[in-house]
């Protein structure tokens, strides 16, 4: 699942992409914003992106569905 994060103050956004569910990674954030903590995900390489909630401007989670790839018979 791709994941963007908008962050204040910064022109380029941070995208990457997460083996977590869309229902874990919205809880996540939703979690860190109102506790007023930072939002902590792994991207599926095993890196940790660490963004303080209250610089977040946005965040755009993906969907789950894997889109076919190729010119194959459907």
């Amino acid at each position: 699942m791709d994941i963007e994060f908008g962050i204040r103050n910064v022109a380029r956004a941070v995208t990457f992409s997460t083996d977590e569910s869309a229902d874990s990674v919205n809880a996540t954030i939703a979690q860190a914003v109102a506790d007023g903590k930072p939002i902590e995900l792994t991207d599926d390489k095993g890196r940790r992106i660490i963004v303080p909630a209250d610089a977040l401007g946005y965040a755009i989670v993906g969907s789950e569905t894997k889109h076919a790839v190729g010119f194959g018979a459907m």
